[in-house]
């Protein structure tokens, strides 16, 4: 039998690989509005590990596991043996012999990786503090549903070098754009990762001029979780780095704007863009769901 896949960034599958799977999850997305039955993997268990709250990771793991047929179980460390000091790799060999699948939403982004190698069954970074891959898999989704490859085009981000920022360097090399980073000098993404990615990532403190001509533009809130004590230091600091009409109008003509929510709206990003009647945000939201089934399918055919 082969090794065990998991999914804990972007670069464990090929670039090949992960355009196949948004490939697939474009039909599924027109198989479930067609009403048709995706119930492939009957009586099969995903375990949902949650260590912080979530609305989109839970409902759209949750139900895309319902719609395959199968069943999620939410584990909370209130209420299981993880929040009272069970050792990670203890808990993997005991989870994972008794589910077919884990996804996990955690704060150290080791955690995941000490809990794959010890599982028998594919895991699921459904986010930690250093990346969120999953999101990723929903806004190249939503890319390509409304311009096609992003292969050669430009993407800025625009707020904290945090977890999402981190996946989307990742997200540029395996789908081959370039991507510039807005912002302010102390909180740019890992030098690590940046290095191993200059040649098509690049740090600009200025916003507006990071999104000179970008096809994409993308934020995220100032502070993620476990920062909220940052938040109103955050907020003067990151002022100027608000997605905007101003800041849009700075982009290509056709730009398309994202953010994986949720948002607060009036800091990084404006009511207006929100509120527009074009935005792709929602149609990004939903797209959890769609790509994370095709995520889920692959993993577990690939494990069969």
């Amino acid at each position: 039998m082969s090794p065990t896949r998991h999914f804990l960034t972007l670069l464990d599958f090929s670039p090949a690989e992960l355009t196949r799977m948004l490939q697939r999850a474009i039909q599924m997305k027109g198989e479930h509005r067609e009403g048709r039955d995706q119930r492939m993997f009957p009586g099969t268990v995903l375990g949902m590990i949650f260590a912080k709250s979530s609305t989109r990771t839970r409902v759209s793991f949750e139900a895309g596991m319902a719609q395959l047929g199968g069943h999620a179980m939410f584990l909370s460390p209130q209420d299981t043996q993880l929040g009272r000091g069970e050792p990670v790799e203890d808990s993997a060999r005991v989870i994972s012999s008794m589910v077919d699948i884990v996804m996990i939403r955690t704060f150290g982004h080791d955690i995941v990786e000490r809990f794959a190698a010890f599982s028998r069954v594919p895991v699921i970074n459904a986010l930690t503090d250093d990346y969120h891959p999953c999101q990723l898999l929903a806004d190249m989704q939503t890319w390509i549903e409304h311009r096609g490859s992003i292969s050669g085009k430009t993407a800025c981000w625009v707020g904290d070098g945090n977890n999402m920022c981190q996946s989307y360097i990742n997200a540029a090399r395996q789908f081959d754009f370039e991507l510039r980073i807005a912002c302010p000098a102390g909180f740019e993404p890992n030098a690590q990762l940046l290095a191993a990615n200059a040649d098509r990532v690049r740090v600009e403190h200025d916003p507006l001029r990071a999104a000179a001509g970008a096809d994409l533009v993308v934020t995220d809130v100032w502070a993620s979780m476990g920062q909220e004590s940052e938040q109103l230091e955050r907020a003067r600091l990151f002022a100027r780095y608000q997605v905007n009409a101003e800041l849009m109008s700075r982009a290509a003509s056709d730009a398309l704007y994202m953010h994986c929510l949720p948002a607060h709206r009036g800091e990084e990003i404006s009511a207006e863009l929100m509120d527009a009647p074009d935005t792709v945000i929602w149609d990004e939201a939903e797209n959890r769901l769609h790509a994370q089934k095709a995520l889920l399918e692959t993993l577990l055919l690939a494990n069969r």
